[in-house]
Protein backbone atom coordinates (compact mmCIF):
# COMPACT_ATOMS: atom_id res chain seq x y z
CA UNK A 1 0.00 0.00 0.00
CA UNK A 2 0.97 3.63 -0.43
CA UNK A 3 1.07 4.99 3.12
CA UNK A 4 1.44 8.59 4.31
CA UNK A 5 2.41 9.23 7.93
CA UNK A 6 1.48 12.77 8.98
CA UNK A 7 2.90 15.21 11.53
CA UNK A 8 6.00 13.32 12.63
CA UNK A 9 7.50 16.60 13.84
CA UNK A 10 10.69 15.17 15.36
CA UNK A 11 11.32 12.48 12.70
CA UNK A 12 10.72 9.76 15.26
CA UNK A 13 8.66 7.15 13.42
CA UNK A 14 11.32 5.69 11.12
CA UNK A 15 13.49 4.97 14.18
CA UNK A 16 10.84 3.01 16.11
CA UNK A 17 11.02 -0.78 16.30
CA UNK A 18 7.42 -1.05 15.12
CA UNK A 19 8.23 0.74 11.85
CA UNK A 20 9.55 -2.53 10.44
CA UNK A 21 5.92 -3.68 10.24
CA UNK A 22 5.59 -1.51 7.13
CA UNK A 23 8.41 -3.23 5.24
CA UNK A 24 7.29 -3.83 1.68
CA UNK A 25 4.91 -0.86 1.65
CA UNK A 26 5.58 2.50 0.02
CA UNK A 27 5.81 4.96 2.93
CA UNK A 28 5.94 8.76 2.88
CA UNK A 29 6.58 10.60 6.15
CA UNK A 30 5.70 14.27 6.67
CA UNK A 31 7.85 15.88 9.35
CA UNK A 32 6.08 19.24 9.29
CA UNK A 33 2.56 20.42 10.04
CA UNK A 34 0.47 21.37 7.01
CA UNK A 35 -2.67 23.32 7.87
CA UNK A 36 -3.61 24.22 4.29
CA UNK A 37 -5.91 21.50 2.98
CA UNK A 38 -4.97 22.00 -0.68
CA UNK A 39 -1.26 21.77 0.07
CA UNK A 40 -1.69 18.72 2.30
CA UNK A 41 -3.81 17.01 -0.38
CA UNK A 42 -1.11 17.61 -2.98
CA UNK A 43 1.56 16.12 -0.75
CA UNK A 44 -0.39 12.94 0.01
CA UNK A 45 -2.56 12.76 -3.12
CA UNK A 46 -1.52 9.18 -3.97
CA UNK A 47 -1.95 7.81 -0.47
CA UNK A 48 -4.10 4.75 0.09
CA UNK A 49 -3.66 4.95 3.85
CA UNK A 50 -3.12 7.87 6.22
CA UNK A 51 -1.46 7.33 9.59
CA UNK A 52 -2.41 9.99 12.16
CA UNK A 53 -1.14 10.65 15.64
CA UNK A 54 -3.94 11.70 17.94
CA UNK A 55 -5.58 14.98 16.88
CA UNK A 56 -2.61 16.63 15.21
CA UNK A 57 -4.45 16.83 11.86
CA UNK A 58 -8.25 16.90 11.54
CA UNK A 59 -9.78 14.99 8.63
CA UNK A 60 -13.05 16.08 7.07
CA UNK A 61 -14.84 16.43 3.77
CA UNK A 62 -12.49 19.11 2.43
CA UNK A 63 -9.50 16.78 2.59
CA UNK A 64 -11.28 13.54 1.76
CA UNK A 65 -12.71 14.84 -1.53
CA UNK A 66 -9.17 15.61 -2.67
CA UNK A 67 -7.82 12.11 -1.96
CA UNK A 68 -9.53 9.75 -4.43
CA UNK A 69 -7.17 6.84 -3.71
CA UNK A 70 -7.61 6.90 0.05
CA UNK A 71 -8.97 3.69 1.55
CA UNK A 72 -7.87 3.72 5.18
CA UNK A 73 -7.21 6.13 8.05
CA UNK A 74 -5.47 4.56 11.01
CA UNK A 75 -4.22 5.71 14.39
CA UNK A 76 -4.43 4.84 18.08
CA UNK A 77 -7.01 6.20 20.51
CA UNK A 78 -10.17 8.25 20.17
CA UNK A 79 -11.04 9.94 16.87
CA UNK A 80 -12.99 13.16 17.58
CA UNK A 81 -10.97 14.95 14.87
CA UNK A 82 -12.12 12.57 12.12
CA UNK A 83 -15.46 13.06 10.36
CA UNK A 84 -16.66 9.45 10.37
CA UNK A 85 -19.74 10.16 8.25
CA UNK A 86 -17.66 11.83 5.57
CA UNK A 87 -15.20 8.94 5.65
CA UNK A 88 -18.03 6.46 5.22
CA UNK A 89 -19.46 8.43 2.29
CA UNK A 90 -16.06 8.32 0.60
CA UNK A 91 -15.55 4.64 1.34
CA UNK A 92 -12.66 5.32 3.71
CA UNK A 93 -12.34 2.91 6.62
CA UNK A 94 -11.27 4.40 9.97
CA UNK A 95 -9.42 2.01 12.28
CA UNK A 96 -8.21 2.95 15.74
CA UNK A 97 -7.62 0.83 18.81
CA UNK A 98 -9.06 2.08 22.09
CA UNK A 99 -7.28 1.02 25.24
CA UNK A 100 -8.01 1.13 28.95
CA UNK A 101 -4.30 1.59 29.72
CA UNK A 102 -3.54 4.98 31.28
CA UNK A 103 -0.98 7.19 29.56
CA UNK A 104 1.88 6.83 32.00
CA UNK A 105 3.94 9.09 29.77
CA UNK A 106 1.43 11.92 30.26
CA UNK A 107 1.22 11.26 34.00
CA UNK A 108 5.00 11.35 34.37
CA UNK A 109 5.25 14.58 32.37
CA UNK A 110 2.55 16.08 34.59
CA UNK A 111 4.55 15.27 37.69
CA UNK A 112 7.70 16.58 36.08
CA UNK A 113 5.98 19.90 35.41
CA UNK A 114 4.74 20.07 39.00
CA UNK A 115 8.22 19.59 40.41
CA UNK A 116 9.80 21.92 37.85
CA UNK A 117 7.32 24.73 38.46
CA UNK A 118 7.18 24.49 42.24
CA UNK A 119 10.98 24.50 42.56
CA UNK A 120 11.58 26.87 39.59
CA UNK A 121 13.95 24.33 38.05
CA UNK A 122 14.05 25.67 34.44
CA UNK A 123 14.49 29.25 35.68
CA UNK A 124 17.28 28.32 38.10
CA UNK A 125 19.08 26.19 35.52
CA UNK A 126 19.09 29.07 33.03
CA UNK A 127 20.08 31.60 35.72
CA UNK A 128 23.06 29.46 36.67
CA UNK A 129 24.25 29.41 33.05
CA UNK A 130 24.07 33.21 33.13
CA UNK A 131 26.20 33.42 36.27
CA UNK A 132 23.47 33.84 38.91
CA UNK A 133 23.38 31.65 42.02
CA UNK A 134 20.10 30.82 43.84
CA UNK A 135 17.86 33.44 42.25
CA UNK A 136 14.52 32.34 43.73
CA UNK A 137 13.04 30.22 46.49
CA UNK A 138 10.71 27.37 45.67
CA UNK A 139 8.05 25.38 47.48
CA UNK A 140 8.10 21.67 48.30
CA UNK A 141 5.23 19.23 47.88
CA UNK A 142 5.22 17.31 51.14
CA UNK A 143 2.27 18.34 53.33
CA UNK A 144 0.61 20.39 50.59
CA UNK A 145 -2.69 19.68 48.86
CA UNK A 146 -3.05 18.39 45.32
CA UNK A 147 -6.39 18.96 43.60
CA UNK A 148 -7.26 16.58 40.77
CA UNK A 149 -10.02 17.69 38.42
CA UNK A 150 -11.16 14.47 36.77
CA UNK A 151 -10.54 11.13 38.44
CA UNK A 152 -10.08 8.95 35.37
CA UNK A 153 -7.19 6.75 34.33
CA UNK A 154 -4.50 9.46 34.45
CA UNK A 155 -6.02 11.23 37.45
CA UNK A 156 -5.76 8.02 39.48
CA UNK A 157 -2.08 7.65 38.61
CA UNK A 158 -1.41 11.27 39.61
CA UNK A 159 -3.12 10.61 42.95
CA UNK A 160 -0.74 7.71 43.56
CA UNK A 161 2.24 9.95 42.85
CA UNK A 162 0.89 12.55 45.29
CA UNK A 163 0.58 9.99 48.06
CA UNK A 164 4.19 8.94 47.49
CA UNK A 165 5.16 12.59 48.04
CA UNK A 166 3.02 12.71 51.21
CA UNK A 167 0.54 15.20 49.78
CA UNK A 168 -3.14 15.40 50.63
CA UNK A 169 -5.41 14.74 47.65
CA UNK A 170 -8.67 16.51 46.79
CA UNK A 171 -10.79 15.25 43.90
CA UNK A 172 -13.54 17.02 42.00
CA UNK A 173 -15.44 14.73 39.68
CA UNK A 174 -18.90 13.69 38.68
CA UNK A 175 -20.67 11.59 41.30
CA UNK A 176 -19.53 8.18 40.01
CA UNK A 177 -15.91 9.32 39.94
CA UNK A 178 -16.24 10.94 43.37
CA UNK A 179 -17.43 7.65 44.81
CA UNK A 180 -14.34 5.86 43.54
CA UNK A 181 -12.11 8.64 44.85
CA UNK A 182 -13.63 8.25 48.31
CA UNK A 183 -13.05 4.50 48.18
CA UNK A 184 -9.42 5.21 47.32
CA UNK A 185 -9.07 7.37 50.42
CA UNK A 186 -9.15 10.82 48.85
CA UNK A 187 -11.12 13.82 50.07
CA UNK A 188 -14.06 15.41 48.24
CA UNK A 189 -14.58 19.11 49.04
CA UNK A 190 -18.00 20.48 49.84
CA UNK A 191 -18.05 22.74 46.79
CA UNK A 192 -16.23 23.49 43.57
CA UNK A 193 -15.12 26.82 45.04
CA UNK A 194 -13.50 25.03 47.99
CA UNK A 195 -11.77 22.63 45.60
CA UNK A 196 -10.08 25.47 43.73
CA UNK A 197 -9.43 27.49 46.90
CA UNK A 198 -7.83 24.69 48.92
CA UNK A 199 -5.53 23.25 46.25
CA UNK A 200 -1.86 24.19 46.38
CA UNK A 201 -1.42 22.36 43.08
CA UNK A 202 -4.40 21.73 40.82
CA UNK A 203 -4.09 19.39 37.85
CA UNK A 204 -6.64 18.94 35.06
CA UNK A 205 -7.36 15.40 33.85
CA UNK A 206 -10.71 15.68 32.11
CA UNK A 207 -11.56 14.42 28.63
CA UNK A 208 -12.54 17.21 26.25
CA UNK A 209 -16.13 17.11 24.99
CA UNK A 210 -18.95 19.60 24.55
CA UNK A 211 -19.83 19.37 28.24
CA UNK A 212 -16.29 20.03 29.48
CA UNK A 213 -15.19 22.58 26.88
CA UNK A 214 -14.58 25.89 28.69
CA UNK A 215 -15.74 24.38 31.97
CA UNK A 216 -12.84 25.91 33.95
CA UNK A 217 -13.87 29.55 34.25
CA UNK A 218 -12.41 32.86 35.36
CA UNK A 219 -14.35 32.47 38.61
CA UNK A 220 -12.73 29.08 39.25
CA UNK A 221 -9.24 30.48 38.79
CA UNK A 222 -9.98 33.56 40.89
CA UNK A 223 -10.72 31.22 43.80
CA UNK A 224 -7.17 29.86 43.75
CA UNK A 225 -4.39 30.92 46.10
CA UNK A 226 -1.79 33.42 44.86
CA UNK A 227 0.79 30.73 45.73
CA UNK A 228 -1.03 27.95 43.85
CA UNK A 229 0.02 26.16 40.68
CA UNK A 230 -2.41 25.15 37.92
CA UNK A 231 -1.24 22.28 35.71
CA UNK A 232 -2.83 21.36 32.39
CA UNK A 233 -1.53 18.42 30.37
CA UNK A 234 -5.01 17.44 29.12
CA UNK A 235 -6.52 20.00 26.73
CA UNK A 236 -6.27 23.78 26.64
CA UNK A 237 -9.92 24.01 25.61
CA UNK A 238 -11.01 22.82 29.05
CA UNK A 239 -10.29 26.39 30.19
CA UNK A 240 -12.39 29.25 28.84
CA UNK A 241 -10.52 31.01 25.99
CA UNK A 242 -7.94 33.54 27.17
CA UNK A 243 -8.89 33.12 30.82
CA UNK A 244 -5.68 31.49 32.04
CA UNK A 245 -3.34 34.23 30.78
CA UNK A 246 -5.56 36.89 32.32
CA UNK A 247 -5.70 35.02 35.65
CA UNK A 248 -1.92 34.62 35.77
CA UNK A 249 -1.45 38.34 35.18
CA UNK A 250 -3.87 38.99 38.06
CA UNK A 251 -1.91 36.61 40.32
CA UNK A 252 -4.51 33.90 40.95
CA UNK A 253 -3.21 31.29 40.48
CA UNK A 254 0.36 32.37 41.03
CA UNK A 255 1.77 29.92 38.48
CA UNK A 256 0.75 27.63 35.66
CA UNK A 257 2.48 24.71 33.98
CA UNK A 258 0.92 23.76 30.65
CA UNK A 259 1.66 21.26 27.91
CA UNK A 260 -1.36 22.19 25.76
CA UNK A 261 -2.48 25.30 23.89
CA UNK A 262 -5.65 26.69 22.32
CA UNK A 263 -4.09 26.63 18.85
CA UNK A 264 -1.54 23.91 18.14
CA UNK A 265 1.15 23.56 17.04
CA UNK A 266 2.65 26.83 18.30
CA UNK A 267 5.53 27.67 15.97
CA UNK A 268 5.55 31.47 16.11
CA UNK A 269 5.82 32.00 19.87
CA UNK A 270 2.72 34.20 19.83
CA UNK A 271 0.64 32.34 22.41
CA UNK A 272 0.16 34.78 25.32
CA UNK A 273 1.23 32.18 27.89
CA UNK A 274 4.73 32.06 26.41
CA UNK A 275 5.34 35.67 27.38
CA UNK A 276 4.45 35.23 31.05
CA UNK A 277 7.24 34.65 33.61
CA UNK A 278 4.89 32.63 35.86
CA UNK A 279 3.97 30.13 33.11
CA UNK A 280 6.06 27.03 32.43
CA UNK A 281 5.23 25.81 28.94
CA UNK A 282 6.13 22.66 27.01
CA UNK A 283 5.09 21.78 23.41
CA UNK A 284 2.47 19.04 24.02
CA UNK A 285 5.04 16.35 24.81
CA UNK A 286 2.97 14.49 27.39
CA UNK A 287 2.49 11.55 25.02
CA UNK A 288 5.72 12.05 23.06
CA UNK A 289 7.77 9.27 24.64
CA UNK A 290 9.38 6.28 22.99
CA UNK A 291 7.40 3.50 24.72
CA UNK A 292 4.16 5.41 24.21
CA UNK A 293 4.97 5.90 20.51
CA UNK A 294 5.82 2.22 20.08
CA UNK A 295 2.34 1.38 21.37
CA UNK A 296 0.49 4.09 19.44
CA UNK A 297 2.19 3.64 16.09
CA UNK A 298 2.43 -0.10 16.59
CA UNK A 299 -1.36 -0.28 16.91
CA UNK A 300 -1.81 1.98 13.89
CA UNK A 301 0.48 -0.22 11.79
CA UNK A 302 -1.32 -3.39 12.92
CA UNK A 303 -4.50 -1.85 11.51
CA UNK A 304 -2.77 -1.42 8.14
CA UNK A 305 -1.52 -5.00 8.05
CA UNK A 306 -4.97 -6.34 8.92
CA UNK A 307 -6.67 -4.11 6.35
CA UNK A 308 -4.19 -5.10 3.64
CA UNK A 309 -4.95 -8.74 4.45
CA UNK A 310 -8.67 -8.12 3.96
CA UNK A 311 -9.53 -8.46 7.65
CA UNK A 312 -9.71 -4.92 9.09
CA UNK A 313 -9.70 -4.54 12.86
CA UNK A 314 -10.66 -1.75 15.29
CA UNK A 315 -13.13 -0.35 12.76
CA UNK A 316 -15.09 2.75 13.78
CA UNK A 317 -17.28 2.97 10.66
CA UNK A 318 -18.10 -0.57 9.50
CA UNK A 319 -20.56 0.86 6.95
CA UNK A 320 -17.56 1.98 4.91
CA UNK A 321 -16.55 -1.59 4.14
CA UNK A 322 -19.92 -2.65 2.73
CA UNK A 323 -19.36 -4.08 -0.71
CA UNK A 324 -15.78 -5.01 0.15
CA UNK A 325 -14.85 -8.65 0.69
CA UNK A 326 -13.68 -7.93 4.24
CA UNK A 327 -14.27 -9.67 7.52
CA UNK A 328 -14.75 -6.67 9.78
CA UNK A 329 -13.74 -6.72 13.44
CA UNK A 330 -15.19 -3.66 15.18
CA UNK A 331 -13.25 -1.77 17.86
Amino acid sequence: MKIAILDDYADIVRHLDCFSALDGHEVTILNDYVSDVDLLAKRVRDAEALVLLRERTPVGEALLERLPNLKLITQNGHVPHIDLDACTNHGVVVCSALTSRPSYAAAELTWGLILSAMRHIPFEAEALKQGRWQSTIGRGLRGRTLGILGYGRIGKVIAQYAKAFEMSVLVWERENGSGQARKDGHDIPASREEFFAQSDVLSLHVRLNEETRGSVTAHDLACMKPTALLVNTSRAELISPGVLATALKAGRPGMAAVDVFENEPVFDGKDPLLALPNALCTPHIGYVEVDNHEIAYGNAFKNIIAFDAGKPINVHNPEAVKGMSFEVAAH
